[in-house]
């Protein structure tokens, strides 16, 4: 089922084109992992589908992804964006998660509280709870952001960049959990690391003002220059290390 189609879309800031025709489907099963350079246009893709910025061309989203007048997007924003300085616990972060069906100054019922709370403890932080948000590291301020773009239980998930700021540990539970979430929502995810998220997304996307669809988690170096996708790929191991393009002179060394 197609939840969300974009066609010829075009987004423009002050006469800079920043994506220009764009066509893309996503549907309710997809893991898509966005990849592009900075300034290409993966946010602005994003913020494009959340309605945040006005766009030529046409964004339809199917019926599914509302409940009455919620729109079931959960959105997970890079840390950078949230403002760690406003006076709010992690528990009512989490919350807020539920202004789209509740209103602004809507009070939470005891289940909402509950929900949020088990929430919290499956994603490992439920001591931090009653904590200002601006006092908790950035490992667990991604948890809480990530448990308050689910507490609504969206049909469609984006984040983005939601491996910033956290350590190697939760960052392989970061994608054990979205695997999981895979199973009954599509998710859309904004990476920088396309070594890491390969072994994790279905399908990999290509922005770099143009949208590319690779009908696959793998990409090649060759592939990324045929989709004018100029990034790195990094290859991870004991010893993290970039592969880079054969260079004229260049040492041919046969490794173990």
């Amino acid at each position: 089922m197609k939840l969300v189609t974009l066609r010829n879309v075009g987004v423009a800031y002050e006469g800079y084109e920043a994506l220009r025709h764009v066509d893309l489907e996503i549907a309710d099963d997809d893991f898509l992992g966005v990849i592009g350079p900075n300034g290409g246009g993966k946010t602005t893709l994003v913020k494009a589908i959340l309605g945040t910025v006005p766009h030529t061309g046409e964004i339809d989203l199917a019926p599914e992804l509302y409940r009455g007048k919620e729109r079931l997007i959960g959105y997970m924003p890079q840390q950078s964006d949230f403002d760690r300085a406003f006076p709010i616990s992690v528990l009512e972060v989490v919350l807020s998660g539920l202004q789209g069906s509740r209103g602004l100054l809507a009070r939470y019922a005891s289940d909402d509280r509950k929900k949020a709370l088990r929430l919290l403890e499956e994603a490992g932080i439920a001591e931090t709870a009653r904590h200002p948000i601006g006092e908790v590291s950035g490992g667990q301020m991604q948890r809480a952001l990530l448990c308050r773009a689910v507490i609504s239980e969206p049909r469609l998930l984006i984040l983005d960049e939601p491996a910033n700021f956290v350590d190697n540990k939760f960052e392989n539970e970061l994608y054990r959990m979205l695997r999981e979430l895979n199973g009954r929502m599509a998710i859309m995810m904004v990476s920088h690391d396309i070594g890491t998220i390969s072994s994790v997304v279905k399908e990999i996307v290509c922005v770099n003002r143009q949208v590319h669809r690779h009908r696959s988690n793998l990409l090649t170096e060759e592939q990324l220059r045929n989709y004018d996708c100029p990034i790195r790929i990094l290859s991870h191991g004991h010893v993290p290390h970039t592969v880079l393009e054969h260079h004229p002179g260049d040492c041919c060394c046969d490794h173990e």
